[in-house]
């Protein structure tokens, strides 16, 4: 799917928030003395896109809330793609060091470079060499970006499966 710029998955919590549904709800989860009292399961929408994402494994709404904005950021990098411009973001040349990348996957950044990663991916026909290039780290950087989200690396093989190229291995 495609959408214009800024990528949704780049945006700050707040306007992400202001782009989503959000559902309230009851789930099976931890259980304990306060188990069923509140409606702690969370569900949000993106409604130009119509992703979802739930959390339901924590006991306060608010950590719910939390961990479903982090997975639709996720699934929106995944899926969602935005034209690029020829030179990397400020936020990517800030956490390149030389052909390195530094970025913990729990990071708050983390969805908005794997957004740009595949972004590139993309619209260079899903070519690691060249895309790594483009974004000035190497191939192993850039594919170790992709190995923390196992369902970014399945798109990134199925993408290169189709085109002809030899898939990477996990």
């Amino acid at each position: 799917m495609n959408c214009k710029p800024p990528h949704p998955a780049s945006l700050e919590p707040n306007r992400l928030l202001k782009q989503c549904d959000l559902g309230l709800g009851r789930s099976t989860g931890p259980g304990g003395q306060h188990r069923n009292r509140r409606d702690t399961a969370v569900t949000l929408i993106h409604e130009p896109t119509k992703i979802r994402a739930t959390a339901t494994e924590r006991r306060r709404q608010q950590e719910n809330r939390i961990a479903a904005l982090r997975r639709l950021r996720i699934k929106l990098a995944i899926e969602v793609r935005t034209p690029r411009p020829d030179e990397p973001s400020m936020l990517w040349r800030s956490r390149r060091q030389g052909r390195s990348m530094s970025v913990n996957p729990k990071h708050v950044d983390y969805p908005t470079l794997l957004a740009e990663a595949l972004d590139v991916l993309s619209l260079m026909n899903w070519d690691v060499a060249r895309s790594a290039g483009r974004l000035g780290i190497s191939m192993s950087q850039l594919t170790r970006l992709l190995r923390h989200e196992k369902p970014a690396f399945t798109l990134l093989n199925r993408q290169r499966e189709e085109r002809g190229f030899p898939p990477l291995r996990r």
